[in-house]
């Protein structure tokens, strides 16, 4: 891809800055979206120059957050399983040879949550939330977004975020281990600068061979994921599912119990 239209891409000393650019819709994404995060994750990830890649959102409400509902009617508006490449998004952010850094600007909720535990490093500003939605939406990430959390917070925290879908403030997530650093938000460029100068001085091959193998550890997740997605299509064909979606568009609780057998039923 030459243009993008969903996202924006900048290279500057050493540096790869991919944003996520719809603030419309607290940088949410739909097929579109993640196909273009995928091909710049490709370009700076292979590009000889690059020695570091930061993935942020536009604007100051929101790094991302997950799927966009508006492009989800059974399956959503792209390619792949469950109409989302989102497997090989999270696939080339752990396999680019480059240390991949979030800069959490503000909301990273749902599939926005996953994108960061998929980072091999996170920086957020104080004013930053993190959290789960699945289970409200008639939803869920069944790989690295629940095995792979609970690698990197325990599995009794990632099964709190997973089953009460919580939010939880930026010094929280530091004190999990979601994120690295967390800073006043006039701080937060100047602060994941600092980091990427120091990666930038270090050896890109030592480099990418530590981060294949921290990743040799948990690979086998990428193959859970993949049998989760599939169970996943399935899913979002139930009516349990079309209310969580149905209930979020209309703002309101969705009523999960009262489904019965794809009917509307006594809770």
């Amino acid at each position: 891809m030459t243009k993008y239209t969903d996202i924006l891409f900048d290279r500057k000393d050493g540096v790869a800055r991919i944003t996520i650019n719809r603030p419309e819709r607290y940088n949410a994404f739909r097929g579109h979206t993640c196909e273009e995060l995928i091909d710049a994750f490709n370009t700076a990830g292979w590009d000889p120059s690059i020695g570091v890649i930061v993935l942020t959102g536009a604007g100051d409400k929101a790094f991302c957050t997950g799927g966009d509902q508006s492009a989800h009617d059974g399956k959503y508006d792209g390619r792949g399983v469950v109409g989302l490449p989102v497997e090989e998004l999270q696939g080339v952010i752990r396999e680019v040879p480059k240390p991949v850094i979030a800069r959490v600007n503000g909301y990273a909720i749902g599939g926005g949550n996953v994108l960061v535990t998929c980072c091999d490093l996170a920086i957020a500003s104080d004013t930053a939330i993190f959290g789960q939605v699945g289970p409200k939406v008639g939803s869920v990430d069944p790989g690295f977004g629940t095995a792979f959390l609970s690698r990197v917070v325990g599995e009794k925290k990632a099964r709190e975020i997973w089953f009460l879908c919580r939010r939880y403030p930026a010094k929280q997530a530091l004190e999990m281990g979601l994120v690295n650093r967390v800073v006043d938000p006039a701080e937060l460029d100047a602060e994941v600068a600092i980091w990427c100068n120091e990666i930038l001085g270090m050896s890109p091959t030592a480099i990418a061979i530590a981060k294949r193998s921290f990743n040799a550890d948990s690979d086998s997740i990428r193959g859970i994921g993949g049998l989760g997605m599939q169970a996943l299509a399935l899913y979002y064909q139930t009516a349990e599912s079309r209310e969580g979606v149905s209930a979020f568009l209309e703002k309101r609780r969705p009523q999960f119990r009262g489904i019965v057998n794809g009917h509307q039923g006594d809770a």
